[in-house]
């Protein structure tokens, strides 16, 4: 392969992740393009790539075959979904696009984006495959009082930590669960969070799982944290990879209390925080681009212990 075009798809903030991708493609001395695409002209990840282009929205009839007519336009190697929503799309897709076009996407089978995107459907898979989850709240066991305060509140769907709220009291419970959009209700598990990075390859043979301590966060993305190689973390995540058939990054949270894990949330895609994992030594854009060389990675835990990162925002400022 003499070219490697990669394409981020709905790329919008996403600077860190494009700026370690060029810096893999130039440390291995690869040719090729980074290509962004969004709905928004304005964007500030377009302004780090090599050719953008503005895409219709998801639910739009017409994404798909933009996608199409781009991946052959650019000869692009590999899509990159960044955000929750688009990964159904592309997972249902991605058969046709790379028989289309050749090129591949880096996200789960559609049967697996299908129970990752309704958390619901993720507490019962996860159980049913020999996790530890929070317990969820039904109806019934409200209606029973079979619960105790705090809970905790998100939408099936949610993403960024959007409508997720700890719940102290019945008042607070009852206007959240009008507030809050198809909500699912859980027992608030008090504990050490951890946000965990696992990379596969396309083939879903394991590469690295990267434990952070989750030190502060903002909008559901870690702001502050700690690389912490935590034995039992880490096998729980190859666990997890191997369960779900992973093709390349996911991304969990867990929380570590003195009765075991819980995993208490899962997103097949690069985590906003993924860059720090890639500056500890796990860096999956260059064992991207390793991978589509046609090389062979093997498992390994060759990452640097304790690093502590603070992120922090920047700005861009264009003429009008």
């Amino acid at each position: 392969m003499n070219n490697i075009n990669i394409l981020f798809s709905s790329v919008g903030r996403r600077v860190e992740l494009v700026k370690y991708f060029r810096e893999a493609k130039e440390k291995l001395n690869i040719n090729g393009n980074l290509i962004g695409i969004d709905i928004d002209e304005l964007a500030p990840a377009l302004n780090f790539v090599d050719r953008k282009y503005i895409v219709p929205r998801l639910n739009n009839k017409d994404f798909i075959p933009t996608i199409i007519d781009i991946c052959k336009k650019e000869s692009i190697s590999l899509i990159v979904p960044t955000i929750d929503t688009e990964l159904e799309i592309y997972a249902k897709n991605k058969k046709l696009i790379e028989k289309e076009t050749g090129t591949k996407v880096m996200v789960c089978d559609e049967d697996i984006i299908s129970i990752i995107r309704d958390k619901i459907k993720t507490n019962s898979y996860l159980k049913l495959n020999g996790f530890d989850v929070p317990r969820v709240i039904t109806e019934k066991d409200i209606k029973n009082k079979n619960y105790s305060f705090p809970l905790f509140i998100k939408p099936l769907d949610g993403s960024s930590s959007i409508n997720a709220f700890k719940i102290e009291n019945f008042d607070e419970l009852m206007f959240f669960k009008s507030y809050v959009p198809n909500p699912i209700i859980q027992e608030f598990v008090d504990g050490t969070e951890y946000c965990v990075d696992v990379f596969s390859d396309l083939d879903s043979n394991i590469i690295t799982v990267v434990p952070k301590l989750r030190l502060a966060h903002r909008s559901g993305e870690i702001t502050k944290a700690k690389i912490i190689k935590d034995r039992e973390i880490i096998e729980l995540g190859k666990k997890l990879a191997k369960t779900l058939n992973a093709q390349g990054e996911i991304n969990f949270d867990c929380i570590k209390t003195d009765n075991g894990i819980k995993i208490i949330e899962i997103n097949a895609r690069f985590a906003g925080g993924a860059p720090i994992s890639f500056k500890s030594g796990a860096n999956s854009a260059e064992k991207i681009y390793r991978c589509l060389l046609g090389e062979k990675i093997e498992y390994n835990e060759e990452y640097k212990d304790g690093l502590i990162a603070l992120r922090f925002d920047d700005a861009i400022f264009l003429n009008a």
